[in-house]
């Protein structure tokens, strides 16, 4: 489905989770293309640089990544996937550092927002820093011998560092859900699909659309789906860009555009939606808890 010769695009240095998710789903050996942005890894696929990318849309704890969400409007590449990667957080230093030696802790927002709680509760003053793994390897630059990261095991070891702690998230059912993107739809040609069937069950399609500011829109739109049996999973609102106070709504539900359900389902909100786009349907993927 990917052009092999090409890497994925993924957000951040090598060791950061992004890449952890991408050697899940891709393979172990898949090539990588390091970006410092997510802005970056949008840039690399819809220039050919890559041949698809991995960005992270959500976090159990510290919920969603709404920068990527107006990127994928944004841009016009497809959702082709998704990945769901168990998180755990470590505190990582220079060899040497103590606990009792810090004055900070830099990484990605995101990271710091998971780890608030234990940050907290140890007087650990937070500072943003681009990448969970970029942190680490800035430590590891500078020989900082005040200041620790937030990273994954796998950070530690790419870039020789000391873990002081580890599992210093607040909550251990702590995922992140990654999508893939990339410049064509994934296949959805499923042969025969049958409502409620495994075959339906096994796609997820995200769509983003406005409504007119009127008492009920939202309820119809949603009904759509709620007369049709069709399992919604997610729903976000976005502001909408130069209409004050008007929101854009990013809707996830179980199934595919190839089921005649789903289809219908997206014509019926073409008549209550003022615009309605597809950014994707695509293979699901199940998470599995954690005992």
């Amino acid at each position: 489905m990917q052009n092999t010769n090409l890497p994925i695009a993924f957000q951040g240095e090598p060791g950061a989770y992004s890449e952890a998710a991408l050697l899940e789903h891709f393979g172990q050996g898949t090539p990588g293309l390091p970006c410092p942005s997510f802005d970056a890894v949008f840039d690399a696929v819809e220039g050919g640089q890559a041949a698809a990318g991995l960005i992270a849309i959500e976090n159990s704890l510290a919920g969603s990544i709404h920068q990527n969400y107006d990127l994928l409007l944004r841009h016009q590449l497809w959702i082709t996937g998704e990945r769901y990667l168990r998180v755990h957080h470590c505190l990582i230093a220079n060899h040497g550092v103590r606990p009792a030696d810090l004055k900070k802790v830099i990484s990605h927002p995101q990271a710091l927002a998971q780890c608030a709680g234990y940050l907290h509760a140890n007087g650990l003053p937070a500072e943003v820093f681009y990448d969970t793994a970029g942190s680490i390897k800035h430590l590891s630059e500078t020989g900082a011998r005040d200041t620790a990261g937030i990273a994954s095991r796998r950070a530690a070891e790419v870039y020789g560092m000391e873990i002081l702690q580890e599992g210093i998230e607040d909550n251990p059912a702590n995922f992140t859900r990654f999508q893939v993107i990339a410049r064509q739809p994934a296949s959805t040609v499923l042969g025969p699909v049958v409502q409620g069937s495994p075959v339906q069950a096994s796609y997820k399609t995200t769509i983003a659309f406005t409504l007119a500011n009127q008492p009920g829109a939202l309820f119809k739109a949603l009904s759509v789906f709620a007369l049709r049996d069709l399992d919604l999973t997610k729903i976000e609102s976005r502001p909408l860009v130069g209409s004050p106070w008007e929101y854009l709504f990013y809707v996830d539900f179980v199934g595919s555009t190839a089921d005649l359900t789903v289809s219908r389902a997206l014509g019926h909100l073409e008549e209550y939606a003022t615009s309605l786009r597809v950014l994707g349907s695509y293979p699901r993927h199940r998470y599995e808890k954690e005992a």
